[in-house]
């Protein structure tokens, strides 16, 4: 993938450049984080643009987008949709919505490894490409995608999540709000958050040249994302999954955390999600007192 090692002379004016372009990692991490994580917001927003269709105005637009997508909607699975095809609808929701939320904040470690392998290029050494980095990190997220939908189809079989995948529980809300703001202050979440915050020495010491070596350091480094993050990715069932609103607010939060230096912030966020909990299940129990 080296300049150095590739001539285009054979080629036209605008091939070559085309060719020169491919043969630079650090523009393909950007086309990596681009592309994936466009195609993820591009599924919301063709459902978005669905419900827009209906019949709806900008307005309702926007109150569409501070709801979950509900039962029939474009691209959504209906009540009469067979066990497997609902299953594939929901599995296909949570893989857009893992590219959507969480390519962004990759962005750093992936561009992290195009740095590197744009320095080893220029130097003539072989180097694997960054989709290969990128592959690996996005299967991890497509693997928790499956038990996500999974998930969803038992906490919809106990009535725990409506048909709108709404939470049916406050109870459920309140518990999960209490659990990610937990979360945030153990041991294992600040391991792999520190992970997610210095890719380069986890770079450094376990450098491949191979497009599987670097597919597995992909799934290494995924595997350290979705330490990080799960608890907040199953804040969704909380506030209603495809809120599109809290995805776009969670996947800010979640890249503002691993580009922090520090463990402050999420530990202060920590702090607000256990509150956001404990003040769910108080305005409950107010409601139960009071009924």
């Amino acid at each position: 993938m080296s300049d150095a090692t590739h001539t285009f002379a054979h080629l036209t004016p605008a091939a070559a450049s085309l060719g020169a372009g491919f043969a630079r990692p650090r523009l393909i991490g950007w086309g990596c984080v681009v592309m994936l994580a466009g195609l993820g917001w591009l599924y919301l927003g063709l459902v978005a643009g669905g419900a827009l269709a209906q019949g709806g105005d900008l307005l309702e637009l926007l109150r569409t987008l501070c709801r979950p997508f509900g039962e029939g909607s474009f691209g959504m699975p209906s009540a009469s949709a067979g066990g497997a095809a609902r299953f594939a609808l929901l599995f296909a929701m949570w893989a857009a919505m893992a590219l959507a939320m969480m390519l962004p904040s990759a962005a750093p470690m992936i561009l992290t490894y195009a740095e590197i392998a744009d320095t080893a290029a220029r130097k003539q050494e072989a180097v694997a490409t960054p989709f290969a980095l990128a592959a690996g990190y996005a299967a991890v997220w497509i693997a928790f995608a499956s038990g996500a939908a999974l998930a969803q189809v038992i906490l919809t079989r106990l009535s725990l999540v409506d048909a709108a995948m709404t939470p049916a529980s406050r109870a459920l809300s309140s518990a999960l709000f209490v659990l990610a703001g937990a979360y945030q202050f153990s041991s294992l979440k600040q391991s792999c958050l520190r992970a997610c915050q210095r890719p380069f020495p986890f770079f450094f010491a376990n450098w491949k040249t191979t497009a599987r070596g670097v597919f597995g350091l992909g799934v290494r480094q995924g595997l350290h994302c979705l330490g990080c993050c799960w608890a907040m990715m199953l804040l969704m069932f909380a506030v209603g999954v495809m809120n599109v609103l809290w995805m776009a607010a969670l996947a800010v939060v979640m890249t503002l955390e691993k580009l922090s230096a520090t463990a402050r912030f999420s530990r202060a966020l920590g702090a607000i999600l256990i509150v956001v909990g404990l003040g769910l299940f108080g305005a409950d129990a107010f409601a139960l007192l009071w009924s």
